[in-house]
């Protein structure tokens, strides 16, 4: 019952069923918890089958030893890997969006903070998420099941390069606003209008120096007085849909 090596592993009922919807050509296999019955899970499964994909029903025990650090929910999909987007991508697709607005995660480790900023984007029409390649987060099965089936439907692009990429985007004319608690400028204040890239920093460590020095502008969330900094997954939804209320996208 193993996945090839090569295979990516999808777990959780929404992720596994954006996988199915988006890309069914990609899953090579989905393992079902024999006694689970419920609804949701039953539309996943007639999805599969009709779009040709083999379905195993197999006892919860044989998931949890084969998946034993993931919370699988009696469902995994063993997919082939999707090809990495990457900063030559990004540039391809910036030529079709004449209004973009990006999400730039300067260093999340955290696979699950990962999978709810993208959450949070996909929820924001963000047009596509970036990282770093290194020292940073990458889609794995927990990161998609936090997604819930965001990172199935949004560009995720890897760079090599950070602050080139900035620059790029900068020379793109998209203009890049970063996101620090010691900013002077609210978010309430700033305009966020037009091509935008929003960069939010790493768990605790905040935005890096060189990140920081890329941005147009900085601004920081107003929160109550003695409340800690906020989870960037929390901050980032906070930012991005006030740049949507802006815009008035949605």
């Amino acid at each position: 019952m193993s996945a090839s090596p090569a295979a990516e592993v999808v777990v959780g009922v929404h992720a596994v069923e954006a996988r199915v919807t988006a890309d069914p050509d990609s899953v090579l296999r989905l393992l079902v918890q024999d006694n689970r019955r419920d609804g949701r899970i039953a539309g996943v499964v007639a999805a599969a089958r009709a779009a040709g994909i083999e379905v195993d029903l197999v006892p919860r025990r044989r998931l949890d030893q084969h998946y034993p650090q993931l919370r699988h929910q009696g469902l995994v999909a063993e997919c082939r890997a999707q090809p990495e987007r990457n900063a030559d991508d990004l540039q391809q697709a910036l030529e079709h969006l004449p209004n973009p607005l990006l999400l730039v995660l300067d260093g999340v480790q955290d696979p699950r903070n990962l999978g709810a900023c993208l959450r949070s984007a996909a929820a924001a029409g963000v047009d596509g998420v970036i990282t770093p390649r290194d020292r940073a987060a990458g889609l794995t099965p927990a990161a998609r099941k936090a997604a819930a089936g965001a990172a199935e439907q949004l560009p995720l692009y890897r760079v090599t390069n950070l602050a080139r990429c900035l620059r790029a985007l900068a020379e793109a004319g998209v203009r890049i606003v970063g996101a620090d608690a010691e900013a002077p400028e609210s978010l309430y204040v700033s305009d966020l209008t037009g091509p935008l890239a929003l960069v939010m920093g790493a768990e605790e460590k905040g935005l890096r120096r060189l990140t920081r020095e890329h941005c147009d502008s900085l601004v920081h969330i107003p929160l109550a007085p003695g409340s800690e900094s906020l989870n960037v997954s929390v901050a980032a939804g906070v930012c991005l849909f006030e740049v949507v209320r802006q815009r008035g996208r949605l």
